[in-house]
């Protein structure tokens, strides 16, 4: 049975209505919220996002919503999803205009695809593609090891020196495509957009 209270955190900066449509087709109940109180009471979190690194943060931070954050996963032990941006904000930081600290709750940087590192790709990375995975792992169970997701991003995070489950994806660079240790999930492509995939991982991650 899905979580009854998953709070869907909003900074304005996130596709709101596709993950709500999404968590309310798998029976979950979303609340929207940008208050830190209900942040740190909620049973589970997840943290989407589209656009800027540095104005997320900032957004986080005018109201406190970036220690409530923190305080709810690393203290109080809430489950969190971060999905796209809101999984680079997860990270300890980004070089996108200019260096800027993240939440810290995945050790690794944010760092942009280079014309070298993608070769003859485009950037940004728009597109279905295929996200390597062990299908024991609590996101990707009843997936297969190779499963396509829907990505949008220019900006991401490499699997280097991490602790926990690390999905890959290849774009002329392996890059992370998704991650969880402990109570901390986090996605680059966006599930939510996914068709079958995403819900089986969202299914997966309310389940948890």
């Amino acid at each position: 049975m899905s979580s009854p209270n998953i709070t869907v955190i909003d900074y304005g900066m996130g596709n709101l209505w596709s993950v709500l449509s999404a968590l309310s087709y798998l029976g979950s109940n979303p609340i929207i919220s940008s208050d830190p109180d209900e942040i740190v009471r909620a049973d589970a979190l997840l943290l989407p996002g589209v656009g800027s690194f540095r104005r997320a943060m900032s957004s986080l931070k005018e109201n406190g919503v970036d220690q409530a954050i923190v305080e709810a996963v690393k203290s109080k032990g809430i489950k969190i999803l971060g999905i796209c941006l809101g999984m680079q904000l997860l990270s300890e930081g980004s070089t996108e205009d200019g260096t800027t600290s993240g939440l810290g709750l995945i050790h690794t940087m944010t760092d942009k695809f280079s014309i070298e590192e993608v070769g003859a790709n485009k950037i940004p990375h728009i597109g279905f593609d295929g996200v390597w995975s062990e299908s024991n792992w609590p996101l990707f169970k009843g997936l297969k090891n190779i499963s396509d997701f829907y990505f949008v991003h220019s900006y991401r995070l490499l699997p280097v020196g991490l602790n926990g489950n690390s999905a890959t994806c290849n774009y002329g660079i392996d890059f992370l495509a998704a991650y969880e240790k402990d109570n901390i999930f986090a996605t680059q492509f966006h599930p939510e957009k996914s068709q079958t995939n995403g819900l089986i991982l969202l299914n997966n991650f309310l389940l948890q």
